[in-house]
């Protein structure tokens, strides 16, 4: 799969810092000028958000954040924009580049007025606020007066526009450092921050605006990707013509148990809906009577007797025998039920399976109380697991989104799998390392059910795609773009990521 373009590359507060350090003391464009570039882009955008002679409102600390905030000030100023500048702290503390920006405001004979924070501070004049006063290097909680400042902003019911980062925000792990600003814009610079889509930050960060910088390529870093349609719908996964149904292999489905095959119908249902050609449930024969009045296009095959409601170690040759017809990709999991009998059969047929698997749900159980992953060399596996799953397949406590991130990604590489972490956000880790987030909002796939339709889509888009991050990522984009349309586009709708 191709790498997505760098706007939706996620960086860490370090890697932007190299990132700008390297550009200023190695290519040669210096501090100043970067900042006067951010400036300039955050202002046009303001500009375009904001009504003629709105009153804006610029609260700065002491870094290069208030130096942007600055920069904006004096070109809003000179648009005919009042401007009032609030410093929290002294500001004759300012960095340099910061300070060079407040005598360049000072020259100017607009409407510029500079106040000091109290606790008394009204709102009420101002039309918007600009929160210039932490970037991304905050790591300690926020303290007075910056709390009761955040506390009045978050208060005030004004349009707020968070430079770089909603101040409060940890740039990393998303965390809100005591307290946050609640942004409805966040305009940040370089390269979008892990932050923004972990933990807090997805409450705080508002609509993300990005302003690039002319960082050179081969200095820029990457903490992850962001899963976005706008440049996956570019990258090479198109099927080749299929010339018959069994052309291209098929996928087979192991699933369903009394009482749960509506997880495999599910499943089975979801594969189809990608564009296979052809679905092949694998199931205990007491149960294929379900099975052929609810899934008229899948192809059945039973296993065992009439008798047989969920699957043994006894059903191992039979299953391996249909499997060895036909080449295929397998999903295994949905609705199986955790029989001793069940995790026996499933470990066994784990170990022997050579090809693309998705392992699912009841399938991810077996594999969790099974001595370590007994992986095939030339097996690709993709495991889905919710958090509870995760927790058990690492053995591992899952402290937070961040680290997650960090366990999911580490996990994928050195074991060889790539995992697909169903959560908020989901998670996708390759045994390449790289990891991937989806930048909208999943919770509403929290529901029972969803995670078969998402097996079966992953399913069926790996044996269409053969690659195992495209067919995840497909599956998510397209259970996004599906849900857009049932909720009438209100719960996830993803605000596009502007770039200036």
């Amino acid at each position: 799969m191709n790498i997505p373009p760098y706007p939706y590359h996620l960086c860490s507060a370090e890697q932007c810092r190299r990132m700008d350090e390297r550009t200023i003391n190695e290519f040669g464009i210096d501090g100043f000028t970067l900042m006067e570039l951010a400036g300039t882009k955050a202002a046009d955008f303001i500009l375009s958000e904001i009504d003629s002679r709105s009153h804006g409102l610029f609260i700065c600390g002491k870094g290069n954040n208030a130096g942007d905030a600055l920069v904006v000030a004096r070109i809003l100023s000179e648009k005919d924009h009042p401007v009032t500048i609030c410093f929290v702290g002294e500001p004759d503390s300012l960095s340099v580049d910061t300070s060079k920006n407040q005598e360049l405001l000072k020259k100017l004979t607009g409407n510029i007025t500079f106040v000091e924070w109290g606790s008394d501070f009204d709102f009420s004049e101002y039309d918007f606020v600009v929160d210039g006063i932490f970037g991304t290097g905050l790591n300690s909680e926020v303290r007075a007066p910056y709390n009761d400042v955040i506390n009045g902003v978050n208060q005030s019911d004004k349009i707020v526009f968070s430079l770089d980062l909603p101040s409060g925000l940890h740039a990393d792990t998303g965390r809100k450092m005591g307290n946050a600003v609640l942004a409805d814009f966040t305009i940040t610079f370089g390269a979008l921050k892990t932050g923004f889509y972990l933990n807090d930050g997805f409450e705080h960060s508002g609509q993300i605006v990005l302003c690039e910088l002319p960082f050179p390529n081969h200095f820029k870093e990457k903490s992850a990707f962001l899963i976005h349609e706008d440049w996956f719908s570019k990258s090479d996964t198109n099927p080749k013509h299929r010339e018959h149904k069994y052309d291209g292999g098929v996928l087979y489905i192991i699933a369903g148990s009394e009482g749960l095959t509506g997880a495999a119908i599910l499943a089975a249902e979801s594969a189809w809906s990608t564009g296979v050609g052809a679905v092949i449930l694998i199931t205990p024969k007491g149960l294929l009577n379900i099975y052929e009045k609810n899934l008229t296009q899948i192809i059945k095959k039973s296993v065992g007797t009439d008798k047989d409601t969920y699957f043994a170690t006894s059903h191992f040759e039979q299953v391996q025998a249909i499997l060895n017809e036909k080449p295929g990709s397998l999903l295994i999991g949905p609705g199986l039920g955790r029989d001793p009998e069940t995790v026996n059969f499933v470990q066994e047929l784990l170990s022997d399976f050579i090809g693309n698997v998705v392992i699912d749900a009841d399938a991810l159980f077996a594999l969790s109380e099974s001595d370590g992953w007994k992986k095939p060399d030339n097996a690709n596996w993709i495991l889905t697991p919710h958090p509870g799953e995760l927790k058990n397949l690492l053995s591992s406590e899952i402290q937070d989104g961040f680290d997650r991130l960090l366990q999911v990604s580490k996990a994928s590489k050195e074991n060889g799998v790539t995992i697909l972490s169903k959560g908020f956000p989901c998670i996708l880790g390759t045994t390449f390392g790289n990891a991937y987030l989806t930048a909208y909002d999943t919770r509403i796939f929290s529901r029972a059910g969803f995670g078969d339709i998402l097996a079966g889509k992953i399913g069926g888009y790996l044996l269409i795609i053969k690659k195992t991050e495209s067919a995840c990522i497909k599956a998510l984009i397209d259970g996004k773009q599906k849900a857009e349309i049932h909720f009438n586009n209100s719960t996830t709708e993803l605000e596009p990521i502007h770039l200036i």
